[in-house]
């Protein structure tokens, strides 16, 4: 594991950094998640003058420097970082003398927290999530799940999803097993619920005489798995990819009327996941079964 830099005090500086803050910190970047420190609030520190109210363009991510150049302790989510170096620096220094925790990027590192504030929200979870690594809280836990999506706070009472662009406090390593993203989760995420004609669209009713020329459901789910695939991993053009996507699921599985709001939510979440807003889903969606004469 990487050490933490010495730094010497020298007569009239101020006191050495917290060391137990900064030897996690380089812990946690030497495995790939990047880290920030929070301030007292458990909150990021405030933009640096030259920042203020992004007057400097902001950063867009944590890998890209973008239009910002600061070597600050700026932009929230967007500072985390796993390089020691910036770690260490002299920039960081007096964030780290006033940190009262370290705090990570979920979604930079691959992961997803599903924040659980109380013991009712843990109760929900054990019912309803499946089970995967969990973080003791102050009042709840962290449930940690490998793989990333929309943040979103207030899923549910007391739930908080945190993974891309956000930020959660590291309170250890925590127990069990690691367990891939379910669509439990990402469901949650839905700006409304599935069943709300104003979030979703209605599930497209059959044509003809309705016979499915499915052979088997898992021909349907192996579909919508790939779809959902395409649009996660399209790196530009977005929208487009959204609305191919949308056409392609419906020219092969929308005249049967085997679709159901659990499989367009999954589609609507990875949109919505790359940025998309509901809105512009609902009119991907309309345009395609238009296109199709649905």
């Amino acid at each position: 594991m990487t050490q933490p830099a010495t730094i010497r005090r020298a007569s009239g500086a101020r006191p050495p950094l917290t060391p137990e803050h900064l030897r996690t910190a380089l812990s946690l970047a030497a495995s790939g998640v990047p880290v920030l420190p929070l301030r007292r609030g458990k909150v990021p520190f405030g933009n640096c003058p030259a920042c203020v109210g992004n007057a400097c363009g902001g950063r867009p991510n944590m890998k890209t420097p973008g239009p910002c150049l600061c070597l600050d302790v700026c932009h929230a989510w967007a500072a985390a970082t796993t390089t020691p170096d910036v770690i260490t620096s002299p920039a960081w220094a007096a964030a780290w003398r006033r940190a009262v925790c370290v705090g990570y990027h979920p979604g930079g590192a691959g992961l997803t927290v599903v924040d659980l504030d109380d013991a009712d929200a843990v109760a929900w979870a054990r019912k309803n999530l499946p089970g995967t690594r969990t973080v003791a809280t102050t009042r709840g836990e962290h449930w940690i799940y490998r793989g990333v999506m929309a943040s979103r706070n207030a899923v549910r009472p007391g739930v908080d999803i945190k993974s891309a662009m956000a930020y959660a406090r590291y309170l250890g390593s925590g127990t069990g097993p690691l367990v891939g993203l379910p669509d439990t989760v990402r469901l949650l995420a839905v700006a409304k619920p599935p069943t709300t004609p104003a979030a979703m669209p209605a599930v497209v009713a059959p044509t003809g005489d309705g016979a499915c020329p499915h052979r088997t459901p898992a021909y349907l789910e192996r579909g919508v798995e790939m779809a959902v695939d395409r649009i996660s991993e399209a790196r530009a053009q977005v929208h487009a990819t959204v609305y191919r996507v949308f056409l392609a699921v419906l020219s092969r599985h929308g005249r049967c009327g085997c679709l159901t709001d659990a499989h367009i939510a999954r589609l609507f979440t990875a949109a919505q996941t790359k940025g998309e807003s509901v809105r512009h889903c609902m009119d991907a969606w309309a345009n395609a079964r238009t296109r199709l004469g649905l």
